[in-house]
């Protein structure tokens, strides 16, 4: 199975940016649809961002969009999350999960998690 693990969170400035990565051992990458899932204390997680496996196929949470681009180099294995103009309610962990067989916005369709990095954003 894929085992994915994400970096690049941390404390940012609201209207500042963070790229978050997601990394992924065990198997390739390439073969499985990437999701980002961000999740607030008391909240349920949430659907952030997604991408197919070709890269031809870009999905997005509607307050993402503009802000944020999901991209990924299946060389290097690995899928990012570009962060810009961050406001304080973007403060959350942001998980990023594999899929190998539909590319969605459903949390329940993605088997493979990892353990999340956390964003926090200042106002």
């Amino acid at each position: 199975q894929v085992r994915l693990v994400e970096s690049g969170g941390g404390l940012v400035q609201a209207g500042g940016s963070l790229r978050l990565s997601c990394a992924a051992s065990g198997r390739t990458l390439s073969n499985y649809h990437v999701g980002w899932f961000r999740q607030a204390p008391g909240k349920e997680r949430e659907f952030v961002a997604t991408i197919s496996w070709s890269r031809d196929l870009t999905y997005y949470a509607d307050s993402m969009k503009g802000r944020f681009t999901i991209s990924r180099d299946n060389a290097k294995n690995t899928v990012y999350l570009q962060m810009n103009s961050l406001k304080h309610e973007d403060t959350a962990v942001y998980y990023c999960a594999a899929n190998a067989y539909i590319i969605s916005q459903d949390v329940k369709r993605y088997p493979y998690w990892g353990q999340g990095t956390q964003v926090a954003v200042s106002s």
